[in-house]
């Protein structure tokens, strides 16, 4: 899937991978994707509910042997 930025947030526990991706979408325009890599096991949880607070839409997510990708639509 396309993308115009970035997020490693392997290694990372709750929250840091949704405060991260909070500050990095703020840099990004209205439309825009970010992808986040997250291995934190609750960030499946987590992802999906900061996107439906926050107004983002959760656009795709891809299982990975070391943990998850999310892309993330900024709103």
């Amino acid at each position: 899937m396309t993308h115009d930025a970035e997020l490693d947030a392997k290694g990372l526990l709750c929250p840091l991978p949704v405060l991260k991706a909070r500050k990095r979408l703020q840099a990004l325009r209205t439309g825009q994707v970010l992808r986040v890599a997250a291995d934190d096991p609750a960030a499946v949880i987590d992802v999906p509910h900061f996107c439906t607070e926050a107004g983002h839409e959760l656009i795709g997510t891809e299982d990975t042997p070391d943990g998850q990708i999310y892309f993330i639509r900024k709103g």
